[in-house]
Formats: structure tokens, C-alpha cells, sequence
């Protein structure tokens, strides 16, 4: 990368005469390596990979991000039950049964209201995590679980279908709080070399939880009619396990440093996690951050949408979160098994064809976060949405042309496997990275509510509206999410720079040069690369105080 401006933008929290920014050490290893001296979370110093790292990583991906992968896909396979149920439990109460156009908007309902619950969920992380702390609050949130298995678990005892839609909304109320509250925990955790790997595991137990979903959804196993509410309540098995675990791994060391100002505390976690007792210069780096941070208190959201500082990076989680989910994935989750009854794929066959495809999200999932620290943040999410957008239009024109050319419903095939494959190599999980790297301290809780709200506010339109827009506009339906996708990617490549291996004042700097540098006159402007991609970076703009109108 070229020489970085020390320049820090006017509303930028720094100290009055903030130090240029290190110079980064670039990872050239594929696996974690062992640093040359202290390990550092979000240092200067890399780390390596301990057992409490890599464990308490585990357990959360285990415990809470794989529950919101099995609840996207766990209503897919006994969808025809779930209208069974409903049906017959209104005849018994109405004395007549549910003409199609009101059982699908029934069904629609229990499908999204998960998203709505994590709709309200992510706008609960700012206090949560702020009262509890990262650990508290995942803590905590588990007990949701297990309230909610129960409403599923016992409404076909009780002939409600109201319980399945109240226990999938309490679901979705956990799974918006995770979704935020377990990137923000690892990214604090982590070294500054290993943020990459860790922030990509839940996004792995996201495709595990999916690839469960739908291999218990087998008609061998729980894919029956008595079997559904079982099937649906199995939540609580994994969040039992992260309830006994959880609270024998520290808070997050940046969390008490920098806002309780516990440094005893922190301490101790270091040496837990880092697995070593020298962590004076972990230390004395969260001190620096909490100095700068010093005049600033933990902005609320309001407040971040306003602050002229962070404009971009504001923008640019919003962007990444909203196409996340306007990419069209949670079409594809939620009713797989209606878009391969469409290509032709004969009905025996498709809960098999689905298993398939969540054994490939899996090897996509690894392959990205395997990856994520050699080539880097921006390749995996540029090349996952351009092969979505791809595989979307692939869709539209297998489905068109199959009556006339058998063969295309294979290729409709392919190009499901193709988005499920490019989400979760990138998009899948870097969104909720980008938002841990993209601010400091003061405004990382904010900034995750902004996304989350974003994100479900999305998963909950697209849930909802798909099935309306596919009996629409047919197969021309998945054109719009070609769109989306193409849209994202070029953002993604002309406006946000790589963030590996760099720490989150480091990162602050860059988006700071950035600031300043529409004020800077054109004769004092170099065009030079960022990371080797094709935007811009002033090299001379040192002093420069201007911010973006």
C-alpha cells in the first residue's frame, strides 16, 4: 500500500497532535502464525491463535450464530405441514378452511416475522452491550431461546398456531442480538492478524446451522408431519451448551478498558486469551484509544447518523448490510424447495438436492475464512455479490428457456448452488466484520445498530414479498437481485478500502485521508493504489483539517 496520510479529519476523536499511524506488517500466511513478540488485539504486535481463543469462538458460532442459519432454513422442509396444521386448526375453530391466498399470507407471516423479531432485536445491542458487556449479553439473550422452543415446541399440543409465530418472532429477537453482539465480541478478542479468521467463523456455523436444518428436514429423520414442532424447537439444545459454557470466559479487554475503566480486569483477560502474562503493550495501545477517546462519549445512533466524521463509513456499513440481504439470499433460504419444484427437479428428490447445497455453503464458508487474511477483505465480498448477480441472471434464463430446453432446469440448479456458494465465501460474514473495523470504540455499538436494523429490516421485505414478486413477475423476479448485487460490488470497489492486518485507529486514519481529500487542490493530489485496487489516496494532504460538506 502507499504511504498513508497522518491526517485526522475535525470531528475524528484523536488526541490534538495524534502520531502517524504505523506502518502495517502485511500477512503473507494463509493459517494464524505466531507473531514476533506480545500478542496484540488490534495492536501493533500480531498474536496467535490460543486454545481460549479459538474455544470461546467456537462455543458463540456454536451457541448463537448457527441458531439464525438453522431458523433461516428449519421452515423450509415442513412448510407443507405447517399449512396442514394451520389449515385444520382453523377449520376446527371456523368451521371452515383457509382459501390459498390467505394460508400463503399466513405462511409469509411465520417465515418473516423472524426477521422482524431480529429487527427489534438489533435495535437492543446499543443497550445490551453497554449495561452487560459482550459476554453478559450473549449470556443473557439465551434465555430467549429456550422460551421459544417451548412456544414451537408445544403448539400442535396445544392447537396454536399463534405459539409457532410467537416462537419464531422470540427466535428472531435473539438471533437480531447475536448477529451484532458476536462479530463485536470477536473483533475486540482478536489480534489484528487473526480478526479476519475469527470474524469469519460464525458465518461457517451460520452454514452449519442451514446444512443441519436441512438434513434433519429429511423425511428419514424429522421431516415428517409429527415430528415438525421437534424439529422446530431443537434450538435449545446448542444454547443450553453456551449457558453452561459462556461464563467461564472473560468479558472482552476492550470493553472493560476502554468503558469501565477496569484495567485489572482487562489484564486478566489478555493473559486468558492471549495466553501470555506480558501484555503491558496491549495495554498501553487501549489506553492510547481510550485517551483519544477521552472527550467522547458512546454516541447513540442518532448521534452517529449525524457526525460529519464517520459519513462514510456510516454509508458504507449501510450499503454492505442492506445488500446483503436485498441480494436476494433469503429468497433462496426460505423457499428452495418451491424454486426446484419450478426448475423441474422432481419432489422426491429435492430434499436431497437441498442437502447438497448446505454441504457446499459449508466448503464456501471455509474457503473464505481460510482466505480472508491472505487476500484480504475486499476480494471475497467483490467477488461473492458479482457471483450472485451472475448466477441471479442465470436463473431468470434457465427458467425461461427450460420448456423449450430440458437441460436449463440443471442449469438453474447450478446457479442456486452458485449464489449459495458466493454469499457465504464473502458476503455472509464480512458486512459484520467491516462494521467492527470500521469505527472505534465510541461508535462501534451505534454503528451495529444501524447495520442490524438495516439488515433485518431487509431479510423481513425480502421473506415477505418474494413469494408476491415471484407469482408477479415469474422469473424476471431474480433480475432485480442481479441488480442489487452488481450495485453493491462496485460500491464495495470504489469506496471502501482493505481493512487486514490494520488496527482500528489505522482505519480511522485512512477514512480521515479520505475525508480530506475533496478539499485538497488538484495539483496536490497523486494517484496511487489502495492495497493494489483502484482507489484513491492523497499523499500529501498532512495538515489538512477539511472534512466532506
Amino acid at each position: 500500500m502507499g504511504e498513508t496520510s497522518q491526517a485526522a479529519g475535525p470531528g475524528l476523536p484523536s488526541s490534538p497532535s495524534p502520531p502517524p499511524p504505523p506502518s502495517p506488517r502485511s500477512s503473507r500466511s494463509l493459517a494464524p502464525t505466531v507473531g514476533k513478540g506480545t500478542p496484540q488485539p488490534g495492536g501493533d504486535i500480531t498474536g496467535h491463535l490460543t486454545f481460549p481463543l479459538l474455544s470461546v469462538t467456537l462455543l458463540v458460532s456454536f451457541g448463537s450464530s448457527m441458531l439464525y442459519g438453522y431458523n433461516l432454513a428449519v421452515v423450509n422442509s415442513p412448510a407443507v405441514y405447517i399449512k396442514a396444521f394451520y389449515n385444520a386448526t382453523w377449520s376446527r375453530r371456523y368451521g371452515h378452511g383457509l382459501a390459498p391466498g390467505p394460508l400463503t399470507l399466513l405462511y409469509s407471516l411465520t417465515v418473516s416475522i423472524f426477521a422482524l423479531g431480529g429487527l427489534v432485536g438489533s435495535l437492543l445491542v446499543g443497550v445490551l452491550v453497554e449495561r452487560y458487556g459482550r459476554n453478559g449479553a450473549l449470556s443473557r439473550s439465551a434465555l430467549l431461546v429456550l422460551l421459544a422452543g417451548g412456544f414451537m415446541g408445544f403448539s400442535r399440543e396445544l392447537e396454536s398456531p399463534e405459539m409457532v409465530i410467537i416462537g419464531r418472532s422470540i427466535t428472531g429477537l435473539h438471533s437480531g442480538i447475536c448477529l451484532s453482539v458476536v462479530p463485536l465480541y470477536l473483533g475486540e478478542i482478536a489480534p489484528k492478524n487473526l480478526r479476519g479468521f475469527l470474524g469469519l467463523m460464525p458465518s461457517i456455523f451460520i452454514c452449519l446451522g442451514i446444512f443441519f436444518a436441512q438434513v434433519l428436514g429429511l423425511p428419514e429423520l424429522l421431516g415428517k408431519d409429527r415430528f415438525w414442532p421437534l424439529f422446530l424447537s431443537v434450538v435449545v439444545v446448542p444454547t443450553s451448551l453456551q449457558l453452561l459454557l459462556l461464563h467461564c470466559f472473560p468479558e472482552s479487554p476492550r470493553y472493560l478498558l476502554i468503558e469501565r475503566n477496569d484495567v485489572c480486569g482487562a489484564t486478566k483477560a489478555l493473559r486468558r486469551f492471549l495466553g501470555t502474562p506480558d501484555v503491558q503493550d496491549v495495554i498501553e495501545e487501549m489506553k492510547e484509544e481510550q485517551q483519544s477517546l477521552s472527550s467522547v462519549e458512546m454516541v447513540s445512533v442518532w448521534q452517529l447518523l449525524r457526525d460529519r466524521s464517520v459519513r462514510w463509513q456510516t454509508l458504507s456499513v449501510a450499503v454492505v448490510n442492506a445488500g446483503m440481504q436485498l441480494s436476494g439470499i433469503d429468497a433462496i433460504w426460505f423457499y428452495t424447495n418451491t424454486i426446484f419444484e419450478n426448475a423441474g427437479i422432481p419432489v422426491s428428490q429435492i430434499p436431497y438436492t437441498t442437502v447438497g447445497t448446505g454441504a457446499i455453503e459449508i466448503v464456501a464458508g471455509l474457503i473464505g475464512c481460510f482466505t480472508i487474511e491472505k487476500l484480504g477483505r475486499r476480494p471475497l465480498i467483490i467477488t461473492g455479490f458479482c457471483a450472485m448477480g451472475i448466477c441471479s441472471a442465470g436463473i431468470t434464463a434457465s427458467l425461461l428457456l427450460q420448456t423449450t430446453l430440458p437441460w436449463m432446469r440443471y442449469i438453474s440448479v447450478a446457479c442456486v448452488v452458485g449464489i449459495i456458494a458466493g454469499f457465504c465465501m464473502g458476503p455472509a460474514g464480512v458486512p459484520f466484520l467491516m462494521t467492527a473495523e470500521l469505527f472505534t470504540q465510541s461508535h462501534r455499538p451505534a454503528a451495529y445498530i444501524v447495520g442490524g436494523f438495516l439488515n433485518w429490516l431487509c431479510n423481513f421485505t425480502v421473506g415477505f414479498v418474494f413469494p408476491f414478486l415471484q407469482m408477479s413477475a415469474g422469473a424476471f423476479c431474480y433480475l432485480v437481485f442481479c441488480g442489487i448485487c452488481l450495485l453493491v460490488a462496485l460500491y464495495v470497489y470504489f469506496i471502501i478500502p482493505e481493512t487486514k492486518n490494520k488496527t482500528f485507529m489505522e482505519i480511522s486514519h485512512i477514512f480521515a485521508t479520505r475525508r480530506s481529500f475533496l478539499s485538497i487542490p488538484d495539483h496536490r493530489i497523486g494517484m496511487m493504489k489502495f492495497d493494489g485496487y483502484g482507489a484513491l489516496e492523497s499523499s500529501s494532504v498532512e495538515g489538512s483539517g477539511s472534512s466532506l460538506p
